[in-house]
């Protein structure tokens, strides 16, 4: 991990240059003010954290309930959590901004606007922000020093459709999802017309070249690995009810094959992105079909449900993060999330 030095330094060089966002920030807060609606649980434990199974037990903390950190957002979208800035870092992609909130003071600021709208964000193992950008169809790294290093927005000569969601492997490697819901319209990126499959790419950074690891799905969407790397996770947005497939990967940590349904949701269940802790259990977006469904489902290494953490919003993605990695971050519709597990997530995570 990069020392707290050169990245606290970039931070605070792009919190300088967004100064002029201030009215922008002030008009949020009213925003996140007047929403309301919603009120952390008084009683504990939470009656919004559920167990499917006796195994989820385990995982609870009897004391520790769901906190609304930020809301006035349009689309909430790729938490990555900053250790050493001590802050967490999201997309509200309509908004076309790029959030922080800072857990020292609890403040809500934007990070870097316009964003491209940013949606897919985490973090390298040099401790380097990577973004997956709609609007201008690409995969980008910021630097220490709060420059900007485009990665790929090309391949075999043609334009991504828009980067959705990406990790880091502990090789290095950049691997990614681009379907084409950033130029679908004109909401989170701009209409244009596919080049392209909807494929997901690895990217060797230190090279510069990319393959195309899984060219079958139709609208992949969320990725992910098993603490040990030696699953891949895929999340596949077309059909319904969506599924995530399980894949082993090989030859170095190149290639994926025996592709298999490790989850199947019910209808309009509708996963979204999902992290992994360090026990291998997916905790995954998830909802939109109806409010009930609306929060993060766990399933165990094996793809069977354990866990519900019922939100008042869809959860679109998530994050483990705080100094033990086991504060659980949830970005959901307008509002960003929290929530103290007992574990911690993946190193990958």
């Amino acid at each position: 991990m990069v020392a707290d030095k050169p990245w606290r330094h970039a931070m605070e060089m792009t919190r300088r240059h967004t100064v002029g966002a201030a009215c922008a920030t002030a008009a949020m807060a009213l925003a996140r003010t007047a929403l309301g609606g919603w009120e952390p649980s008084e009683r504990y434990p939470d009656p919004a954290i559920k167990s499917l199974d006796p195994s989820f037990n385990r995982y609870r903390l009897f004391n520790a309930s769901i906190e609304r950190l930020a809301t006035g957002m349009r689309w909430c979208e790729g938490p990555a959590w900053f250790g050493d800035a001590r802050c967490l870092i999201w997309s509200d992609i309509p908004n076309n901004a790029l959030m922080r909130w800072d857990e020292e003071t609890g403040a809500v600021s934007i990070y870097r606007k316009p964003s491209n709208h940013a949606n897919g964000n985490t973090r390298d193992r040099q401790g380097r922000l990577i973004s997956c950008e709609h609007e201008t169809r690409r995969i980008t790294r910021t630097e220490y020093d709060g420059s900007i290093t485009v990665l790929m927005d090309m391949f075999e000569g043609k334009r991504l459709n828009s980067p959705n969601d990406v990790s880091v492997k502990s090789d290095d490697s950049i691997w990614f999802s681009d379907p084409p819901f950033g130029i679908r319209t004109n909401y989170q990126g701009n209409i244009a017309p596919s080049e392209l499959p909807s494929n997901i790419y690895r990217l060797d950074p230190r090279t510069g070249r990319a393959t195309v690891v899984e060219g079958t799905l139709d609208l992949p969407n969320g990725v992910e690995f098993s603490p040990d790397e030696s699953k891949c996770y895929i999340e596949d947005s077309g059909p319904n009810p969506r599924p995530i497939y399980a894949y082993d990967v090989v030859d170095n940590g190149t290639r994926l094959i025996n592709k298999r349904v490790l989850i199947a949701a019910e209808p309009n269940g509708t996963p979204d992105g999902f992290r992994v802790d360090m026990d291998g259990n997916l905790w995954c977006g998830w909802g939109m079909g109806n409010a009930e469904l609306d929060g993060v489902k766990v399933f165990n290494p094996e793809g069977r449900p354990i866990g519900f953490i019922a939100l008042p919003e869809r959860c679109a993605n998530l994050a483990f993060g705080g100094r033990k990695r086991n504060r659980l971050f949830m970005t959901a519709s307008h509002s960003l999330y929290s929530l103290y597990v007992n574990t911690r997530g993946a190193k990958n995570a």
